[in-house]
């Protein structure tokens, strides 16, 4: 009875114990979570992974959360875990950065666990397990992250089961899929959602209409990032404008449309990055309503326009990033008004003016990059007073003047990137002792004077190629221990490196002493220079006589450039085997322009450029070269290589270039181009090659220049060309070709043709009419002279911005040119020495571009059409030996460029037209026409009035003296090299002058 009254006597005094006391007693944890907690925990181990310290070691702490899980302990005492302070379930699981590794299993235990509410294990490494139905068990979820944890598979639709989830995070696993299906059901029952998270994440398969759903959110989400996950098609505009959205993230979605809105902007909004999509039209106006905007990054979209002045109201920006836009105009002095800036990007556009001096208070900004721009004046002094700046580059624009080197206080400077101007003076001394300058680059500019002594050594990389400086190479760089990569060349400098003092320069991993021709250069063979890390090395046009026997003992070459050098005799067999065995990683090689002889090496497979053009290798070219499937330019041209060209090259799935000329090739071209293929320029002439034209060449749609010439090819003329709607040259001179030249009725043959060369053949019948009709490339003027200078044809590979030019040769005046650069605006047409007869059409007058129209050594008959007359651009003009018939028509007077006629040898009759450009042609140009008269034949017609006075005696005179180093000088940016020896055999330098400085 006692026993009763004492045990009653207790529990009365346990119910009056305050709650406050009560509370302080946690439950025990309940005890099928516990043993579930435990059989999860040793479903894993437990150790360190690369795959998420870098995200571990920054924002979370990377520790082993579950050592504090033992048997027989109460789990609400453990790390990571969180109970519910009434019945002791588990509620709340944290074991992000954990390191488990290891697959879950399709029923694991934690599925289990059906009073969770927060769940993160973020930060782990699942061995790509994949997310398992199960999950949809956890009905009472409001948390879920699972990001950056080596998941994959496809979301199950059992995800949607989780409809009180308040926050989603599957981010940064990129093996995950999320199909259509699942997205609706997800968006159709989570209605409450405050944050999805699913950046990386396949979402490919989502059609636009699915993208609408995201309108179901609009009261409840706050942060939405999409990035990386595959969108396509419009993003609706209406997110913009939810009313509690804080951030929106949709960056490298590269096929996601949309627009900025005019209105209704989400005013909470803090964080908007739309970088790498197709976002387009204006910035608008409204933007200026986000006024509590912290980060705004749309670069490399397709924004247009002005950069709206409201946008310089958003006074809370720390990050502004417009760059790789179409934005134009100049930057306003508004700008001062973001002086919380900490990073600045306008690059990549085409803003013009001046750089406003405003950054006097710009105290936080740590980055500024307004490089690839339009801009030009002097770079503005407060620039260079930014105390927190390390990274500054206002590199591709159009900036004058010189260096700010007074009261400069940028001490924090990394990265100085001012390459690619206009700049002038010397290089300031504070540039050669900022203590924390690690990367420089003042690179293609107009600097001059001396480079000077380094007293600090913290630089990385140093480029100051393309200047105008004088003196020595500077000692004190071979003090640089840290330097990695060297770019000197073209910088004028002479005197003597020793290669031994370079040496010891042993992080270096890109060197390019390249085109100093008063530079010497030691490299003695008979000394072991040895740097390790080197990967690029350029030495073109350095006056080498030998291939660097160091290279051997290099490990992972990539770029070699030893062109215009004097290297002569076999290559090496131990570079041939590091080709072939050791520099796996080999992607530019250039060996151009030297004496080499023997066999032409073998590039490896990664190599893209590869040109040994203008040696003297003889020999057959390697089915093996076919093994290096990633070049983008294979150049061979200008040797004496022999035998049959590989059928395999048509195959090399991304080869651009072939240029194969001037050789001794025999047989077929390769008949075996793929579909789908990559060239953009096939030159093969000035060979041996013969049989007929494959028709697999009109399976190459990007071909833009086709070079057969000088060949031996006995064929048809390839009308199944017309296929190729991007080809601008076309060049089938000096072969067998014969027939007549017919068009297949393509809608719209040969649209971009602009050189039509098919002399010294055998083609017969009339002139091909209905190519003339379409050639489209003829008819549109194109003068560039008008859009910032002249512009040549040339093909840049994919991987590379290393360009190839293409060059043609051309018949004129009877003289052989070889044009190594193709301008865009020249066009021309060569049917000379053929079969073709009858009459010249009237359509040639519509090809309005025309610089030079050849017809001559034909059959040709009738009369010259007046509508040549309207070819106002051309520039010569022969039509001799044919049977012409007729009077010279008075619109030729007209042609006020026409520097070269050959009417001769034909039958044209009557007075020969005068005035403008017809009174400086001479007698050849009308000889044996026997009915024709006047000037300036000696045979004078009825009706003569007082003939012009020649130009000839005053501009004959002194034909190899002055006038023709002048006018070489001054107009040689085609012909110039050639322009003395044509000096010498046509005795005509006025023609000849006017055409080469029609292309200055």
């Amino acid at each position: 009875m006692m026993r009763c009254f004492t045990l009653t006597l207790l529990l009365l005094l346990l119910v009056d114990t305050p709650s406050s006391t009560c509370s302080s007693v946690l439950p025990l944890c309940n005890r099928h979570d516990n043993s579930n907690l435990l059989q999860f925990k040793n479903s894993f181990a437990i150790k360190p992974s690369s795959y998420n310290d870098w995200a571990c070691s920054s924002s979370y702490s990377n520790s082993n959360k579950t050592a504090s899980w033992n048997n027989g302990t109460d789990c609400c005492e453990w790390d990571g875990v969180t109970c519910d302070t009434t019945s002791g379930h588990v509620i709340g699981l944290d074991l992000s950065c954990s390191m488990l590794q290891g697959e879950f299993h399709p029923n694991s235990i934690l599925f289990h666990l059906t009073h969770l509410q927060q769940l993160n294990l973020a930060f782990n490494h699942f061995s790509d397990s994949p997310i398992y139905p199960g999950i949809g068990n956890l009905v009472s979820l409001t948390h879920l992250n699972l990001s950056t944890s080596a998941l994959a598979g496809d979301i199950p639709s059992t995800i949607s089961h989780l409809s009180k989830l308040l926050s989603l995070d599957f981010s940064y696993n990129d093996e995950l899929t999320l199909d259509e299906s699942t997205w609706s059901k997800l968006i159709g029952n989570t209605t409450n959602l405050n944050e999805l998270l699913l950046d990386y994440v396949d979402m490919s398969s989502l059609r636009e209409t699915s993208l609408s759903l995201l309108m179901n959110f609009s009261s409840s989400l706050l942060s939405l990032t999409l990035s990386d996950t595959g969108l396509h098609g419009k993003f609706p505009t209406g997110v913009l404008g939810f009313p509690n959205l804080e951030e929106l993230s949709l960056l490298l979605n590269e096929e996601l449309k949309g627009e900025l809105p005019k209105s209704n902007w989400s005013t909470p909004l803090t964080i908007l990055d739309l970088s790498y999509t197709v976002f387009s039209g204006e910035i608008p106006d409204s933007i200026g309503h986000l006024k509590s905007l912290n980060q705004l990054r749309l670069q490399f979209c397709r924004f247009d326009g002005l950069i709206p002045v409201s946008l310089w109201n958003l006074t809370q920006l720390t990050d502004l990033d417009l760059s790789g836009n179409r934005l134009h105009g100049e930057i306003p002095s508004l700008l001062s008004n973001l002086k919380h800036l900490t990073y600045l990007a306008l690059s990549h556009n085409t803003f013009s003016g001046h750089i406003p001096d405003v950054f006097h208070n710009f105290t936080k900004l740590d980055t500024l990059l307004l490089s690839f721009n339009s801009l030009g004046g002097q770079v503005p002094p407060s620039l260079f007073r930014l105390t927190q700046l390390s990274v500054l580059d206002l590199s591709y624009n159009s900036l004058e003047g010189p260096i700010p080197g007074k009261d400069t206080k940028l001490s924090k400077i990394k990265y100085l990137f001012l390459g690619n101007n206009l700049l002038n003076g010397t290089i300031p001394n504070w540039c050669y002792s900022s203590p924390s300058l690690t990367n420089l680059d003042l690179g293609h500019n107009n600097l001059v004077g001396l480079i000077g002594e380094f007293s600090t050594y913290s630089l990385n990389s140093l480029v100051l190629s393309n200047n105008k400086f004088q003196g020595s190479f500077p000692n004190s760089i071979f003090k640089l221990k840290n330097l990695n990569t060297l770019d000197l060349s073209s910088v004028n400098l002479s005197g003597h490196v020793d290669f031994r003092q370079l040496s010891k320069l042993k992080s270096l991993l890109s060197l390019d002493l390249s085109h100093n021709n008063f530079l010497s250069i030691n490299l003695d063979d008979n000394v072991d220079y040895f740097l390790p890390n080197l990967t690029r090395f350029r030495l073109s046009s350095c006056k080498i006589t030998k291939f660097p026997r160091f290279l051997g003992s290099i490990q992972d070459l990539k770029v070699l450039d030893l062109s215009d050098n004097q290297i002569e005799g076999v290559i090496p067999k131990w570079f041939n085997d590091k080709l072939l065995y050791k520099w796996k990683n080999m992607e530019f090689i250039d060996l151009s322009f030297n004496r080499l002889q023997g066999n032409i090496p073998i590039p490896s497979y990664g190599t893209y450029y590869f040109s040994v053009s203008k040696n003297n290798f003889t020999g057959g070219i390697s089915s093996t070269i076919c093994n290096a499937s990633s070049l983008n330019m294979l150049i061979l041209s200008h040797n004496n290589l022999n035998g049959k060209i590989p059928q395999c090259l048509g195959t090399i799935p991304l080869l651009q270039v072939l240029d194969l000329q001037i050789n001794n090739f025999y047989g077929s071209i390769p008949g075996n181009f793929s579909k789908k293929n990559a060239f953009e320029t096939i030159k093969l002439n000035g060979n041996q090659l013969e049989g007929p034209i494959p028709q697999s060449l009109a399976h190459c749609t990007n071909l833009e220049v086709l070079d057969l010439s000088d060949n031996n090819i006995q064929d048809v003329f390839p009308s199944r060309l017309e296929a190729l709607q991007e080809l601008q040259v076309l060049s089938l001179r000096n072969n067998k070709f014969y027939g007549t030249i017919t068009c297949l009725s393509m809608k719209h043959p040969f649209p971009k043709l602009r050189i039509f060369d098919v002399s010294n053949n055998k083609f017969s019948g009339p002139l091909p009419m209905q190519y003339f009709q379409e050639f489209q490339g003829m008819m549109a003027r194109n003068d560039n002279t008008q859009t910032g200078g002249l512009e040549y044809m040339s093909t840049v590979a994919n991987t590379t911005s290393v360009p190839y030019n293409d060059s043609v040769v051309i018949i004129m005046k009877g003289e052989m040119i070889e044009m190594s650069r193709i301008l865009t605006i020249f066009t021309t047409i060569d049917l000379s020495n053929n079969l073709f007869e009858g009459k010249i059409p009237q359509i040639l007058g519509e090809l309005n571009s025309l610089k030079g129209l050849n017809l001559s050594h034909n059959k040709i008959s009738g009369i010259i059409p007046q509508t040549l007359g309207n070819l106002t651009s051309l520039e010569w003009l022969d039509l001799s030996r044919n049977q012409l018939k007729g009077e010279i028509p008075m619109a030729l007077i007209n042609l006020n460029f026409l520097s070269v006629l050959n009417l001769s040898k034909n039958q044209l009759e009557g007075m020969i037209p005068t005035g403008k450009q017809f009174n400086t042609f001479q007698n050849d140009s009308y000889k044996n026409n026997p009915m024709l008269c006047g000037f300036p034949l000696s045979k004078s017609c009825g009706n003569d009035e007082e003939q012009p006075p020649s130009v000839f005696p005053e501009a004959t005179e002194s034909l190899f003296g002055w006038k023709s180093v002048t006018v070489g000088y001054g107009c040689g940016v085609v012909f110039g090299m050639f322009l003395g020896k044509l000096f010498i055999k046509t005795a005509k330098p006025l023609w000849l002058a006017r055409l080469l400085c029609r292309y200055t």
